[in-house]
């Protein structure tokens, strides 16, 4: 892992860095003017976080990835947080018309009885304008993943992961689960009324 380390570090100091900073002047000019757009905010994953994720093991014991630097397609992470779910959908049709989509998911929980993670996510291609001649090409990603959510899909998911992915966090009791899929659906019934006070107010 040293070399992994050293070489996305180099990565992180002469290429993500500088990158994160184009994408993210490259959305804020495409949503000029847009209205009910709370922020829009790029950056590079960390070195420690790529390196824990480049470490982790299959279940066999296999390393899960070996090729870490092709299979982790989230070395420039973007995210746009919005009002409103109609929103969402507004500011996705802008992005698909402009970039190049690799992959895109709307993730919900996989039943309607549960609750947790909702948002949109794609990963989409770097456009070629945005890379620098200066840069070494074997260390631009071809992909940056890209999140958009609404301001209580975006405050439970930042909530959620602070206090379940953390190493140095407490395992979770039932009931401590139970109450993050509470919230959760807090959040879901938060959004859906005030899209539905939006309309109105719209009408």
């Amino acid at each position: 892992m040293i070399l992994v380390r050293e070489e996305y570090q180099a990565r992180f100091d002469q290429v993500l860095e500088p990158l994160a900073r184009q994408i993210e002047a490259e959305i804020r000019n495409l949503l000029e003017g847009e209205p009910r757009i709370d922020r829009i905010q790029a950056r590079p994953k960390s070195v420690e976080r790529f390196v824990e994720k480049a470490s982790k093991s299959s279940e066999s014991g296999e390393p899960k990835y070996k090729h870490p630097f092709l299979q982790n397609q989230d070395q420039v992470g973007v995210r746009i947080v919005v009002f409103y779910l109609s929103d969402v959908d507004r500011v996705s049709n802008i992005v698909e018309k402009y970039f190049r989509t690799a992959e895109a998911k709307t993730l919900v929980p996989e039943s309607e009885w549960s609750f947790g993670y909702f948002g949109k996510h794609y990963i989409l291609l770097v456009p070629a304008e945005l890379k620098s001649e200066s840069w070494a090409r074997e260390k631009i990603p071809t992909v940056f993943e890209l999140q958009i959510k609404t301001l209580f899909q975006h405050a439970w998911s930042e909530a959620n992961h602070d206090l379940g992915y953390k190493p140095e966090t407490k395992t979770l009791e039932p009931d401590d689960l139970r109450r993050l899929a509470f919230t959760s659906a807090q959040a879901w019934g938060a959004d859906q009324s005030f899209e539905q006070l939006f309309k109105k107010a719209s009408c």
